[in-house]
């Protein structure tokens, strides 16, 4: 019988151990926990010790509602669920923890996955280049962790298709081995470098902006947010996202610098011209199929070049630079996550948000030797090309990834009774 301790502990001794943590990541921080306080919830490191070292943790929030009070521990705890043992007496502890917060039951959300899969949702052949990357036996459905939290008392909401608040379904690139931008771009599909290089020749830039310009932020998040129908957060809760994450949380805004695209198209136009004019003297000339199918073409093409000139004229008495995407990355030791994302409708030609993509992950992880991109959620339904998710799953698809299928949320009843009353209460009003 091994000997643990339970123990809250500081957020000095959580940071240590969670940045060290085989999942550890963002919503499991120092930094998530000052967010969590300013939305008003109480915050505590809870931790399992053995022969006086940290060996699980989780950073445990606790919420007041007006019918109940419960815990939550987002995208942990950080702990080996395969450990029987250590499982059984965190849960036990955890239970008491929140009986102690007056809490009727406790929510997790396990960042250990259930199983690796491609990027299509299949599963991965063992000759995968993802496969030498992973953890053993990864690859397939992690049903003994399942069964542990299970068996101390955790029910399991199920296995869900469709987004969530803490994504159960995750699209990842491994960068392992990739050592500048020339073998980053190389690594994405043909359709993916094309549309990054596309955006660069149109004038797109993509910069880092200060707390000041997080309205621009906010105002790119709300279009999209009217668009695909989802909740405007605002900037208040980026302001305090910036806030609580620091040097942690990258603001990012992809923008159309309208005079390198005028520039840009005229360069296009000019020699488009030219080749057309040597193409019409060699037509006058002798004519041949090879050549009249030649000019035809590139005069078509010159047509497109001088519409798209019109059109980057056209930009250019907006404004110098017009914001046209922008995301919020948040960095960690493991990773680096993209969390949120806008976009300008008229300006989707121009390509920014695969830009973006691109320079987050060679800023924020090939620079800094960080191997795993975490492209955050994506719905789990790989089969239905008519499926509201589709877009974004292609999307992520083109930069080459694989899927994570993570376990899902688990409930700990800690009152049962008034749990049940909660429910019930719950049903009324809604009638």
């Amino acid at each position: 019988m091994r000997s643990f301790e339970f123990a809250l502990i500081s957020a000095a001794e959580f940071t240590e151990f969670a940045n060290k943590a085989p999942y550890g990541n963002f919503q499991q921080t120092a930094s998530a926990a000052k967010l969590r306080e300013h939305e008003g919830a109480q915050v505590a490191f809870i931790a399992v010790k053995e022969a006086g070292a940290v060996v699980a943790a989780a950073l445990v929030s606790t919420r007041k509602a007006p019918m109940a009070t419960f815990c939550s521990i987002v995208d942990g705890p950080l702990c080996d669920l395969t450990d029987k043992e250590l499982v059984d007496f965190f849960t036990e502890h955890l239970k008491v923890y929140a009986k102690q917060q007056g809490a009727i039951h406790v929510d997790i959300t396990p960042e250990m996955p259930y199983q690796i899969l491609s990027a299509e949702g299949k599963p991965l052949p063992p000759d995968s280049p993802v496969v030498a990357n992973l953890p053993a036996h990864s690859t397939e459905p992690n049903e003994r962790a399942l069964d542990d939290l299970k068996d101390a008392g955790f029910h399991h909401e199920g296995f869900t298709v469709g987004y969530t608040a803490v994504p159960r379904w995750r699209f990842l690139k491994d960068l392992t081995g990739l050592k500048n931008e020339k073998e980053l771009l190389a690594s994405y599909s043909k359709r993916t470098q094309w549309s990054v290089k596309r955006a660069l020749s149109m004038g797109v830039r993509v910069r880092e902006i200060a707390v000041e310009e997080l309205e621009t932020f906010a105002k790119i998040e709300q279009q999209t947010a009217q668009r695909r129908h989802f909740a405007y957060r605002g900037a208040e809760y980026f302001r305090s996202f910036k806030n609580a994450y620091g040097e942690h949380a990258h603001f990012m805004v992809a923008e159309i610098h309208t005079e390198a695209y005028r520039a840009s198209m005229q360069q296009r136009v000019d020699e488009l011209g030219k080749l057309v004019n040597s193409l019409e003297i060699k037509l006058n000339q002798r004519e041949t199929t090879k050549i009249r199918r030649r000019y035809t073409e590139e005069h078509s093409n010159l047509l497109a070049a001088q519409k798209r000139l019109q059109s980057a004229e056209e930009l250019c008495t907006r404004g110098a630079v017009l914001p046209a995407a922008a995301s919020l990355f948040v960095t960690h030791p493991r990773e680096t996550v993209y969390l949120f994302s806008g976009s300008v409708e008229e300006y989707k030609p121009f390509y920014a948000s695969a830009l973006i993509q691109h320079e987050a992950m060679l800023e924020f992880c090939v620079k800094r030797g960080v191997n795993r991109y975490n492209f955050y959620g994506i719905d789990g339904e790989f089969n239905d090309p008519e499926d509201e998710g589709r877009g974004v799953l292609e999307f992520k698809q083109g930069f080459n990834g694989y899927v994570e299928e993570l376990m899902g949320e688990f409930m700990l009843l800690v009152h049962p009774h008034m749990y049940g009353l909660s429910q019930l209460a719950h049903k009324i009003l809604k009638h």
